[in-house]
């Protein structure tokens, strides 16, 4: 099947049109409400780091986030179960809240496993050809592999991308098989969901510009107290969300697609 990127945009749309009263509660639960509550506990998480040396920034970033990895950690792990809760939205069994909640928690672990040894074949396939190129050739001979390596990740990320709709709407919780599971089902069509992917985001790139611009400037009119933290804690909550929401959308309708209308036939399909 050839993917069609127009059928895809208008199916990931009209499923959250179905569902936006549960798409809501959960993305102002498990994204918008981390945002606000970091903007009232870890202020320095929204505004950054109040200092940066310019003659090391990078060291002034790593010691920020070394600060506040506690946080930043919890953030994740809420957002993924958010995230993964999201996805439950979209099969065929019409979840509640609570179901698509449970889902999110029985997935998390599986679907970190999975991004661990995504991380690792990464490792193994890209990061050791441009060491080995380093060390018989050179940097010139390691900048060359690099940029293949790059190319050769982009390729990976595309086709490992349908990896947490596997795992929850086909219901495939073995790390290893869900990695090969969406490398399956976006045989042919890498390129179509590259291009996909890319104008999605120059899109989301060019609304979030101008959103941040305005709400920027109403940040900067509160000044630098509690109120304008809070305010850009919302912010960020609310940008967060409807990325969180628009991304999973595409994610679902795009696997939808490409392994069939039902969750329950691709889940065979794959046994």
């Amino acid at each position: 099947m050839k993917f069609d990127m127009g059928r895809a945009w208008n199916e990931a749309t009209s499923m959250i049109a179905a569902n936006r009263e549960l798409v809501a509660i959960i993305a102002g639960i498990f994204v918008f409400l981390p945002s606000l509550v970091l903007a009232i506990v870890a202020p320095e998480m929204i505004s950054g780091p109040t200092e940066v040396n310019p003659e090391d920034p990078l060291a002034t970033m790593t010691a920020f986030y070394s600060e506040n990895g506690l946080w930043i950690f919890l953030l994740a792990i809420v957002q993924a179960v958010g995230s993964l809760a999201l996805f439950s939205l979209f099969t065929d069994g019409r979840p509640t809240v609570g179901d698509a909640i449970k889902t999110g928690a029985v997935t998390l672990v599986p679907y970190i496993l999975a991004q661990i040894l995504l991380v690792l074949v990464i490792a193994v396939v890209i990061g050791v050809p441009i060491g080995l190129a380093v060390a018989a050739g050179g940097p010139a001979a390691g900048a060359l592999v690099g940029i293949l390596g790059f190319v050769a990740f982009i390729y990976m990320m595309v086709k490992f991308s349908l990896l947490a709709p596997v795992m929850v709407i086909a219901g495939v919780l073995n790390p290893a098989k869900a990695l090969k599971t969406s490398w399956d089902v976006t045989k042919g069509n890498s390129i179509r969901l590259l291009l996909f992917y890319v104008l999605l985001m120059l899109a989301v790139i060019v609304v979030a510009v101008v959103f941040g611009l305005v709400s920027g400037l109403l940040v900067a009119m509160l000044g630098t107290g509690a109120v304008s933290l809070m305010v850009a804690g919302a912010i960020n909550g609310i940008l967060g969300a409807v990325w969180a929401v628009l991304i999973v959308s595409v994610l679902s309708a795009s696997y939808r697609q490409l392994a069939g209308p039902s969750a329950t036939e691709v889940s065979e399909t794959f046994e």
